[in-house]
């Protein structure tokens, strides 16, 4: 399991977003400044629990390869609106609020799922040339 790459990509992809859920998104400025956890709206805490568990439920399922790829990519799909969703609150919010470098782990899990994607086909496509070969069955041709 650990002998791939793909598996270290899911790991940190993971690691990241368990530590957004307990991290500090965005800090609000004035005498006192005053703290805003991502865990501290709900919408955000879904989102972040959901995507934890198709890291960790892709991580863990590397015998199965097809449904490996199709749970990271669906993280990365995920993940990729939480992000634009960020940069929405963002642009909204940017007077009122500081952001902390927290708000760019989603964009970090998406590239690094992505990559374990690659690397999860790549695999599959091997086993498959090596399933064929052993099979001694020529591949078909088009001959007209």
């Amino acid at each position: 399991m650990w002998q791939r790459i793909q598996t270290l990509y899911l790991a940190i992809a993971t690691a990241l977003m368990v530590a957004m859920i307990f991290s500090v998104k965005a800090v609000m400025p004035g005498a006192e400044p005053e703290a805003i956890k991502y865990s501290a709206y709900l919408p955000y805490l879904i989102l972040l629990i959901i995507i934890s568990l198709l890291d960790f439920l892709a991580l863990t399922s590397y015998k199965f390869r097809v449904f490996q790829m199709r749970t990271a990519v669906l993280a990365a799909i995920i993940t990729l609106a939480l992000q634009v969703w960020l940069v929405v609150d963002w642009f909204a919010t940017r007077d009122v609020m500081i952001f902390k470098l927290t708000s760019i782990f989603p964009i970090i899990c998406v590239i690094l799922d992505i990559l374990a994607a690659r690397g999860i086909l790549s695999d599959q496509m091997m086993v498959e040339s090596f399933s064929r070969l052993r099979s001694g069955k020529p591949r078909k041709s088009r001959k007209k």
